[in-house]
């Protein structure tokens, strides 16, 4: 059986672009070049139908080391917790204090770019320091 190399990320979201701008920030990724003929993304979206404008988006890895992300409109809201949800691993190696505080200086840091911070779980006697948020529409992840 072949092992399988790359894998995609799919977000439903209400505003592609929006989601995926903000997690471009986040991984440091990149969005894709405005189609050829066009502009601005906004140029090349007010040349579809209505009903596919803003459709999707795409963030990459621009070192083409982690995976692709696509965010794709979807009428529904969300309304439930997250059955799958990212990990961003901000603090991997660091233990204790310096773990804690360098995870709270991404999360001030993403707070601002909009995600929510939840929850703050600190270190015990079996798991490190870690912190819940949620991006821009409310999609939880994790500050590992």
């Amino acid at each position: 059986m072949a092992s399988v190399k790359k894998i995609q990320i799919t977000f439903d979201c209400a505003d592609p672009e929006r989601v995926a701008r903000f997690w471009c920030e986040v991984l440091g990724y990149v969005a894709p070049p405005v189609p050829e003929g066009f502009d601005t993304w906004d140029d090349y979206n007010s040349s579809l139908p209505a009903e596919e404008r803003g459709a999707w988006f795409v963030a990459s890895d621009p070192t083409g080391e982690g995976p692709r992300m696509y965010f794709q409109q979807v009428p529904e809201g969300k309304v439930a917790k997250n059955r799958v949800h990212l990990d961003v691993r901000a603090g991997t190696g660091l233990v204790g204090a310096e773990r804690l505080a360098t995870l709270e200086a991404e999360r001030d840091r993403l707070v601002a770019l909009g995600a929510v911070c939840v929850k703050v779980l600190y270190a015990d006697e079996n798991n490190e320091s870690c912190i819940t948020m949620q991006d821009v529409e409310g999609n939880e992840f994790c500050l590992d």
